[in-house]
Parts: structure tokens; C-alpha cells; sequence
């Protein structure tokens, strides 16, 4: 059993993260945030029976933020606002989505400056714990006041309604409350709209991404050394004094992952003398481009890594002042820059490595088969699986549009600039499991093309890759339907096999 997380609102690291959400380490709420939210909650309470209008407390919501709402009426202001956000639409976020989702949010509101009781945080770890997801559907949110809909499905299980994942069923949310010995919430003053403001839909489907993406930038390296040996490339443009010179750390880790990677390798021992001096730019300047994607990812990182921690609510609640402050923190700008910017990123290294996927099939670019096939023209071999790579690649191109240029006003006009973060990380999503199938038939055309230099072998490195890659899939001596060997290999790029050979412990030196 991973070790427990104790959430206090203000140190919940990218690490832990991924600790509850994939690995299922329990989590608990730590007394000294209890301690903040019940002074906090005190204070909002007292507001809420005074007759001064208090944002969120005792008033209705965007544009109908100046209707005053009386004192009989504040629980109901409340439910109806959790009732009436509800109202996403598409396909459900994934469980470990869903999971960040409820991590992220009880963190938020265990910071204290929410007003909520601790209660509230309570009951979201215990449904965390105990495996009941709420139903969330994934659109529906502008980013602006946060993820409302999105959040506010969540927060529809939390009060016994909606629908529940539980114990591999679905169901409703009081059954699966009620299954599990836990009371549905009754809200109180400002818990509703603490439940719904925030980015924290965002931020868990780029978390979530950002796990993999960490771990596909590894398997890029990895595939880029097992088709440079099958081209029979040159590392001489990975040497460390050229890196030194332009010193991006991420361009000096791939670089030095692909030196590993070749180290040995008999296949470029054969070639040593041979007239070639220079190879193309996708075999060449992988260490420039590889490295520029990490570091991308290191700034999404760091961005995630501040929003974890972040009091994203509205309004917020200082009880040392003693007051209640409308602001903007729920603004998913910061986010959705940092995951427009990763799709980006991760498109282009779709795109490079597509291109050297058609390099290993052309007969133009070296001495492999045409199409990686023993009786060409009898044999179609590898060529439909580069127009998949090719497919896969235009449609990522299409996807890393930043959706945060765009705008469009909600509420009244009172919500008048929003991100669209929630649609970034989506579409994100979407280039994340594109990129695995791509670098899943690199892998697999590159280990094709070792098969041809036989019996010299590639790097120590890229022979474990090889290695991995054959033990799913074997040659191709006659034509074949590769669809499920591709689907094989994805499935170990997804396990991160292909990034333990760089990272035996199973942690990237950039790893969240």
C-alpha cells in the first residue's frame, strides 16, 4: 500500500498526485487544516446571519450577483447553484481524471481561505478512498469562473445526487453513499459555490497528461536510437561538447540518453568509414528537438506545480481581517498557456517522429527494403502504417490550435474574457494517446529495420528496446494485419517500458 498523503492545502506535490490518483495511496486531511477551515467557516457564518451583502454568501451569482438572498433562503441558494451548473455534456472524464479532480478540489478548499467546514474535505477523501467517482462529463467549462460544470458534477455525488462509478457499477450517488456508510453533505453558507470555483478540471487532465507526456519524450529518445542505427545513422551529432555550446537541459539529457542508447552498437562499428558525414534533421537534431519538448514540460511542471497549491476559489475568505474579498483566482489562463503549449510541443514530436518513420520505408534514404518488406510489390509491408502515423500526425497538427487565443463571453457579459483551459487540456488529451500510436509504430518499423542489418547489433540500449519490441510482436516476413501489434507496443509505451530503459527505478530525471 502506497504511503498515506496528508493534504493541508499548501505542499500536495505533482509526485503525490499521481501517488492517490494511479496508485490509490489514501489520503486524510491534516489537523492543522481543519483547524484554518473552522475559523474560516466561523467567519462566513457570522456574515451569512448579518444583513451586509456578502458575494457568494447571501447573493446570487455572476450577473445575479446583486440580488440579495435572506437568511431562510441561503441553504437552497446554495443547492440550486450546485443543481443548476450540472449541466455538462460528452464523455466522462477518465477515473484517474476524476480521481485529480477530487484530490486537487479538497485540497484547495483545505487551504482555508474557502470558508467551508472541514466536513466538506471530509467526505471528498472519503470518497476518494473508498473508490466512489462521481460521473463527470468532460465539456461544459469556459475556464472561467474555473470549471463550474465539470466541478459541479462532482459536487452533485458529494450531496447524494447525480451518478457514481462504484465498485466497478454505476449508479446514483446516494446509492453509492449510502453503500459505502457515508451521509450525503447538507450545504451551508458559501459551500456550494467553494465546491464549484476553481480550476481544478483543468489542472488534473493536464496532470494527468503531463504523467504521460514525461514518460513519452523518454520512449521518443529510445525510438529515435533504434532508427538510427536501422538507417545507420551517426551519434557523432550527439556528442556532449556540441550540447555544451547551446545549453538547454533538456536538449543535454536527450542528447546524453541517446549516447547511452548507442553505446555498442555494432551496426555503426560497420559503417565507421563510410562516405555519409551528416544525417537528416530527424535523425540529427532529435537532441535539439526532444530537448526543447522537455523543457516545455518543465515549465507546464512548475505551473502545475504552483496551481496544486493554489486558493483558485471566489470569494475568499481572510479571517485574521476579518473579510470576505471578491477576486479572479479562478482564472484558468496560467493553465491553459502551459497545456496549449504542451500540446504543441508534443505534436512536434509526433512530427518528428513520423518523419523518421518514413525514412525507415523509403528506399531513397538508405539501404533498408522498400516498405521494410522481404518481396516488395507482393508485399505491401510497413507502408500503410506510416499513412496511420501520417493520419495521426495531421490530426494532432489540427488539435494544437491554442485554444486559450480564443474568447467567448458568458453570464450576462459579466464573465466577459474567459480561458477555455478545459478545452487545451481536452484537446491535449487527445495528442497525448495520438503520440503513443505514432512513436508505437516508430518502434516498431525501427526493430523491422534492425531485423534487415542482422547479425550486427544495434546499441546495448536500443537492443533492450528491440528486445521489448519483438517480445509483442515478431517480424513481418509476409504481409500481416499490424493493428493489434501497434495496439501491443502502445500498451507497453503506456506501462512506461520503453522509459525504464533509460530510467530503471521508474522515474524520470524530469519525472512529476
Amino acid at each position: 500500500m502506497p504511503r498515506a498523503v496528508s493534504i493541508t492545502g499548501n505542499d500536495l506535490t505533482l509526485r503525490q498526485f499521481c501517488s492517490v490518483v494511479f496508485d490509490y495511496a489514501p489520503v486524510r486531511l491534516a489537523p492543522s487544516a481543519s483547524a484554518r477551515m473552522q475559523r474560516a467557516h466561523a467567519l462566513v457564518q457570522s456574515l451569512a446571519e448579518g444583513k451586509a451583502a456578502v458575494y457568494g454568501v447571501n447573493t446570487g451569482f455572476g450577473k445575479l450577483s446583486d440580488s440579495h438572498i435572506g437568511r431562510q433562503n441561503i441553504s437552497q441558494l446554495q443547492l440550486n447553484l450546485v443543481r443548476s451548473h450540472a449541466c455538462g455534456v460528452g464523455d466522462p472524464l477518465s477515473e484517474a481524471e476524476t480521481r485529480g479532480m477530487m484530490l486537487c478540489r479538497g485540497n484547495v478548499l483545505a487551504k482555508g481561505y474557502s470558508g467551508t467546514r472541514p466536513e466538506v474535505v471530509v467526505l471528498l477523501l472519503e470518497m476518494l478512498n473508498r473508490g466512489i467517482h462521481p460521473v463527470i462529463p468532460s465539456q461544459g467549462s469556459v475556464g472561467a469562473s474555473g470549471d463550474l460544470a465539470p466541478l459541479a458534477h462532482l459536487a452533485l455525488v458529494v450531496l447524494g445526487e447525480g451518478e457514481a462509478c462504484c465498485d466497478g457499477k454505476l449508479m446514483s450517488g446516494r446509492l453509492a453513499l449510502k453503500k459505502h456508510h457515508l451521509d450525503p453533505l447538507r450545504l451551508q453558507p458559501k459551500e456550494g459555490i467553494s465546491l464549484l470555483n476553481g480550476t481544478q478540471g483543468m489542472l488534473s487532465v493536464g496532470a494527468v497528461a503531463l504523467s504521460m507526456a514525461e514518460s513519452l519524450v523518454d520512449t521518443a529518445d529510445v525510438a529515435a536510437a533504434l532508427s538510427l542505427d536501422a538507417l545507420k545513422g551517426t551519434p557523432t551529432a550527439f556528442d556532449a561538447r556540441i550540447q555544451r555550446l547551446r545549453p538547454y537541459p533538456g536538449q543535454a539529457l536527450s542528447a546524453s540518453h541517446l549516447r547511452r542508447l548507442n553505446a555498442g552498437s555494432e551496426i555503426r562499428h560497420s559503417h565507421l568509414h563510410c562516405a555519409k558525414v551528416q544525417d537528416a534533421y530527424s535523425l540529427r537534431c532529435a537532441p535539439q528537438v526532444h530537448g526543447a519538448i522537455r523543457d516545455v514540460l518543465t515549465f507546464a511542471r512548475r505551473t502545475f506545480a504552483i496551481e496544486l497549491n493554489a486558493a483558485t476559489d471566489n470569494p475568499l475568505v481572510f479571517t485574521e481581517e476579518r473579510e470576505v474579498l471578491s477576486g479572479g483566482n479562478f482564472h484558468g489562463q496560467p493553465l491553459a498557456l502551459a497545456l496549449d503549449f504542451m500540446g504543441i510541443a508534443l505534436t512536434e514530436l509526433a512530427s518528428i517522429a513520423e518523419r523518421r518513420i518514413e525514412r525507415l520505408i523509403n528506399p531513397e534514404y538508405g539501404d533498408l527494403p522498400p516498405f521494410l518488406t522481404v518481396d516488395p510489390g507482393l508485399n505491401s509491408g510497413f507502408m500503410m502504417l506510416q499513412v496511420t502515423a501520417a493520419a495521426l500526425t495531421s490530426e494532432c497538427k489540427v488539435w494544437a490550435h491554442p485554444a486559450s487565443v480564443d474568447s467567448i463571453p458568458t453570464s450576462g457579459n459579466r464573465e466577459d474574457h474567459v480561458s477555455m483551459g478545459m478545452g487545451a487540456a481536452l484537446k491535449l488529451k487527445r495528442i497525448v494517446e495520438n503520440l503513443k500510436h505514432v512513436l508505437a509504430i516508430e518502434l516498431l518499423g525501427a526493430a523491422q529495420g534492425i531485423d534487415f542489418l542482422a547479425p550486427l547489433k544495434p546499441g546495448r540500449g536500443a537492443q533492450k528496446a528491440y528486445d521489448l519490441v519483438r517480445s509483442v510482436s515478431s517480424r513481418l516476413d509476409q504481409d500481416r494485419s499490424l493493428a493489434a501489434d501497434i495496439q501491443r507496443v502502445c500498451d507497453l509505451i503506456a506501462q512506461g517500458r520503453f522509459s525504464k530503459i533509460l530510467n530503471p527505478s521508474g522515474r524520470s530525471k524530469t519525472s512529476i
